[in-house]
C-alpha cells in the first residue's frame, strides 16, 4: 500500500507507516510539527484541535483528535496554520478577533479561528450554532461572537477556495484515495507485519463480505464514539473498517411519504433534510453535541452504539421507524424498538450491519424534548419524544419514547395505553402519569436522580400538551 493521501494547507502529502488509529491531532503535532492544532480534552467536546476538511460534499469543521488518518484519504485539510494566507496575510476572523480582543490566554483560540473560517467560507452567520463546539475559560464568549459578525460582510480569500476547486485526479489515485478497497495488513501493508489491519470499503458488498470473514472487527463511521475507545481507553481495535466512502450507504430518498436515510448519513446532513419536514427533530439534532460531531457522527452509528442516551432512537421510535440491517446478501427489517434488548446489547447477529432506517416523512404531532445540564453540547439526562394523534377529541394512537430513562431507548407502552381512547385533556394526560413508573425505573449518574429523571418524563407529558396548545414551552422562548 503506497499510503494515505490528502492535501495538508494545500500541499499533497502522503502518508505511511502509521497504524489506521492513528489520530490527525497525535499525527500534525507529532510528525508534521503543526502545533497550533490543540489537544484539550481529546474526546471531541473542547474544540481546540478543530482544522477544516473539504471533500465533494463540500468544507466542515470537524475535531483532529477523533479523527482517524484513513479518514482523510483524498480529502483536504486545513488546519489553523493554512487559515492565513500564502504570504502570512490574515484571514478576516483572525483580524476580527485581534480587534475585538477574542483572545486571551489563546489556547481554545486556533480552534475558534479554524470554526470561524469555516463558517464565513459557507456564509454562515449562525454563531452561536457554528462556535457551540468551541469551549472558551478565559475570554468570554461575546467578544468572539462580536468577531465573528465583524468579519460577516468580509470576501472570501482565494485562498481559502482553492481547497474546493481541487479534484481527485489532483491526489495520486492509489489505495489511499478514499473509496478505494484496500487491506494495510501484514502482507506488505503501510507500516509492516506490526500495524494492524485496515479496510476501507467503497460500497456495503464491498462491507458485507469483508464482515463476514471478520465478525469481531470494529467498524468506524464518523469515530465520535469509536475515537474515545482509543484515545481514552487505549483500546487495540483490530481489525478495523472505515466506511466514511460507503457512498450507497450515504443517500436519503423519498419515496411513499417515507424518508429512507442510509446508516453513512451523517447528522448534520440528516437535520438538513428534515428541517421543514420534521421540525421537532431538526431541533433535536441542533443540539446534538456539536457543530464538528454532527460533521462527523452518522445516524447508524447512533442506532449501532445502542446507548440509552442517545438522541436519535427515541425520536425514530416515536415516528414508527423501521430499522434495516444486512449480513452477507442477506437483508432484514424490523421495528427500531425492538432492535434495542437489553444495555448495550442489540438484536444483531455476527457480522450484520445496520445498513438503514425508514420513517414518515412528515409528522405534525411530534415533539421532542432534550433535557441537559447546558443547553449545547450535552449529553441527554432525559430525551422525550411524543407523537400522539388526537381525533375528534381523543386519543386514537400514541408512540411515546424516551431515553435516560432505562438501559436502553424504550417506548412508554403503559402511558399510551392509559392516554388512548381517552378525552385529551388536561386531566387524562394528569390521570396517565402515575404509569411512567411502571415503564421506567431509571439510574442515578452525575447527571441527573434516579427520582429527579422519572418526574422530568412525566412533566414533559405536561409540556407536551401545551405545547400541542400553542403555549410556549421552550426555554428559547419563555421569559420571566
Amino acid at each position: 500500500m503506497a499510503g494515505i493521501a490528502f492535501l495538508l494547507n494545500g500541499t499533497p502529502v502522503r502518508v505511511t507507516g502509521e497504524p489506521p488509529t492513528r489520530t490527525l491531532l497525535d499525527w500534525l503535532r507529532d510528525t508534521r510539527g503543526l502545533c497550533g492544532t490543540k489537544e484539550g480534552c481529546n474526546e471531541g467536546d473542547c474544540g481546540a484541535c478543530t482544522v477544516m476538511v473539504t471533500d465533494a460534499d463540500g468544507s466542515r469543521a470537524l475535531n483532529a483528535c477523533i479523527l482517524f488518518l484513513p479518514q482523510l484519504a483524498g480529502k483536504a485539510v486545513r488546519t489553523v496554520e493554512g487559515i492565513a494566507g500564502p504570504e502570512g496575510t490574515q484571514h478576516p476572523v483572525q483580524e476580527a478577533m485581534v480587534a475585538h480582543h477574542g483572545s486571551q490566554c489563546g489556547f481554545c483560540t486556533p480552534g475558534f479561528v479554524v470554526s470561524m473560517a469555516v463558517a464565513h467560507l459557507n456564509g454562515q452567520t449562525d454563531h452561536d450554532d457554528a462556535l457551540a463546539g468551541n469551549l472558551c475559560r478565559c475570554t468570554g464568549y461575546a467578544p468572539i461572537i462580536r468577531a465573528a459578525q465583524a468579519a460577516e460582510s468580509a470576501p472570501v480569500p482565494d485562498w481559502m477556495k482553492d481547497d474546493s476547486r481541487f479534484i481527485l485526479a489532483q491526489i495520486p489515485n492509489d489505495h489511499g484515495v478514499a473509496g478505494s478497497t484496500v487491506q494495510a495488513n501484514a502482507q506488505g501493508g503501510s507500516g509492516g507485519a506490526d500495524v494492524p489491519p485496515a479496510f476501507c470499503p467503497a460500497s456495503s458488498d464491498d462491507l458485507a463480505d469483508w464482515y463476514l470473514a471478520h465478525p469481531d472487527a470494529t467498524l468506524i463511521a464518523g469515530a465520535t464514539d469509536v475515537g474515545l475507545w482509543v484515545t481514552k481507553q487505549l483500546r487495540d481495535l483490530a481489525p478495523v473498517a472505515f466506511l466514511n466512502g460507503m457512498r450507497d450507504l450515504q443517500q436519503i430518498e423519498v419515496q411513499g411519504g417515507m424518508l429512507h436515510v442510509g446508516a453513512g448519513v451523517t447528522i448534520a446532513a440528516l437535520r438538513a433534510a428534515v428541517a421543514a419536514r420534521l421540525p421537532s427533530v431538526a431541533e433535536l439534532l441542533r443540539r446534538y453535541a456539536s457543530e464538528q460531531v454532527r460533521n462527523a457522527a452518522t445516524i447508524g452509528g447512533n442506532i449501532a452504539n445502542g446507548s440509552p442516551i442517545g438522541d436519535g432512537p427515541p425520536a425514530l421510535i416515536a415516528l414508527g421507524a423501521t430499522l434495516h440491517l444486512r449480513r452477507g446478501d442477506e437483508m432484514r427489517s424490523m421495528p427500531l424498538e425492538d432492535f434495542f434488548l437489553d444495555y448495550r446489547k442489540q438484536d444483531r447477529r455476527p457480522a450484520e450491519f445496520v445498513a438503514g432506517v425508514s420513517f414518515p416523512e412528515h409528522a405534525p404531532a411530534l415533539r421532542c424534548y432534550k433535557i441537559s445540564k447546558r443547553f449545547d453540547q450535552d449529553i441527554s439526562a432525559v430525551c422525550g419524544c411524543f407523537n400522539i394523534t388526537v381525533t375528534d377529541g381523543r386519543v386514537t394512537a400514541a408512540r411515546i419514547a424516551f431515553g435516560g430513562t432505562a438501559g436502553i431507548p424504550k417506548r412508554a407502552s403503559a402511558v399510551e395505553s392509559a392516554l388512548i381512547g381517552k378525552a385529551w385533556t388536561e386531566a387524562t394526560v394528569t390521570a396517565a402519569l402515575p404509569a411512567f413508573a411502571q415503564d421506567f425505573t431509571p439510574l442515578s449518574d452525575m447527571r441527573a436522580s434516579a427520582a429527579y429523571r422519572l418526574e422530568t418524563a412525566a412533566n414533559l407529558l405536561i409540556r407536551y400538551f401545551h405545547d400541542l396548545n400553542g403555549a410556549p414551552v421552550s426555554v428559547l422562548e419563555v421569559a420571566p
